[in-house]
């Protein structure tokens, strides 16, 4: 079986944020350390083995940067200071790029001018879209009644000129549901390419047809609990992460699936189901948000002292669609139309380039790619114990 080596890979994956790799020599002891390492993996130096050996097509099969969350304990215990766990962060940006077919993430990941291009001409088209819809600045001004319903509350589908509220929903409930398989398209085609990555091109091992379906609880259970990180001493990262996981969750469920029921013209209580979970996705997304920007501004924790410029254009992102969004739902109960409208086209020129980019090419997909990596993984462990049970009974 003939090994390609690429010597061009060092230079690669300078570009998604390594720093230097040659003070790590092996020791082991970040193996020893990680909660993660099993008998029959060497975690994490295999994978940093395989790229300091420019071995790129096995790199591509390997799952360990997924299964890695940054808990930071083998960069502390490091003699050397090499930063195993940072260097399994530049692996995942490399190999979130090398699923991706159409090239957009290495872009958006290497040369930051696309991902501020992108998020520019998206945010802008949005809001053309609404430049000439909104109600004059004049009328709002003087006939704010006009748009409040018997509540006192602004109505938000009747933000726009020419057209009855019904058929606004109508038309933002197309669009977001076009944005929403747009994304899947792109992003499940790029885990089909994980797939032949990860298992059809890994010649090592033969995966039996029944363990598709007998391991599949692990890609819904881990997805669903983030459990992998509580397995990490800090316990609050892990909080925080099932926190910014569930509640963006629940909130592109509601925006994109029942959008209808979720944008009404009437003011609910404070306890309906609608805004218990607007409250609770918009707690998870605003404690994530703040335990992030503080640690990475103050370094102190190890897995938030090296910051590539993806992270913070996904914490100023996802801040300032949470702010906007909480801004929105304030001026619309304080009876504000003209600050709730302005204010909402300023949300979507946030929210959609940052679902249309982050989703499927750069940091949210990190939350399909680790469950489906951590189902992957067991379906290999699972044929590797068959394969040795049949060679065992048959010896």
């Amino acid at each position: 079986m003939i090994t390609r080596v690429n010597p061009g890979l060092k230079k690669d994956l300078v570009e998604f944020g390594l720093q230097d790799w040659n003070d790590c020599f092996h020791c082991g002891n970040c193996t020893a350390l990680c909660p993660l390492t099993r008998n029959d993996n060497l975690f994490p130096r295999k994978g940093i083995r395989l790229a300091q050996m420019g071995l790129s097509e096995k790199l591509a099969t390997n799952v360990d940067p997924w299964l890695c969350y940054y808990c930071g304990e083998c960069s502390d215990s490091c003699p050397r200071g090499a930063q195993p766990g940072e260097l399994m962060m530049v692996l995942r940006r490399w190999l979130t790029a090398t699923y991706d077919w159409t090239g957009l993430s290495r872009k958006f990941y290497t040369r930051k001018s696309w991902e501020f291009s992108a998020i520019g001409i998206i945010a802008a088209v949005i809001i053309a879209i609404f430049v000439f819809l909104l109600p004059p600045a004049n009328d709002l001004a003087s006939n704010p009644e006009a748009y409040l319903n018997d509540q006192g509350g602004v109505m938000i589908n009747s933000m726009v000129t020419g057209i009855d509220s019904e058929h606004f929903m109508d038309y933002i409930h197309t669009g977001d549901l076009i944005m929403a398989l747009i994304i899947a398209g792109f992003l499940i085609s790029n885990i089909l390419n994980m797939f032949l990555k990860v298992i059809i091109n890994d010649k090592t091992v033969r995966i039996p047809f029944r363990s598709y379906f007998t391991e599949f609880w692990r890609l819904i259970f881990n997805f669903g609990t983030q459990a992998r990180f509580s397995k990490c001493d800090n316990k609050s990262y892990w909080v925080g992460h099932l926190l910014l996981m569930t509640g963006y969750t629940i909130l592109f469920t509601m925006i994109v699936a029942f959008l209808p029921k979720f944008q009404i013209e009437e003011i609910t209580p404070w306890y309906n189901w609608q805004r218990i979970l607007g409250y609770y996705a918009t707690f998870g997304l605003m404690y994530f948000l703040i335990y992030t920007t503080i640690g990475r501004i103050r370094k102190s924790d190890q897995k938030m002292r090296f910051s590539h410029p993806s992270d913070w254009i996904f914490i100023v992102l996802l801040g300032l669609t949470t702010i906007s969004g909480i801004l929105v739902h304030i001026f619309r109960l304080t009876g504000l139309p003209a600050m709730t409208y302005y204010t909402y086209v300023i949300h979507l020129a946030i929210l959609v380039p940052m679902i249309l980019i982050e989703v499927p090419f750069s940091k949210w997909s990190h939350l399909a790619y680790r469950p489906f990596a951590i189902y992957f993984d067991h379906l290999k462990k699972a044929a590797r114990k068959k394969a040795a049970k049949v060679q065992f009974a048959a010896a």
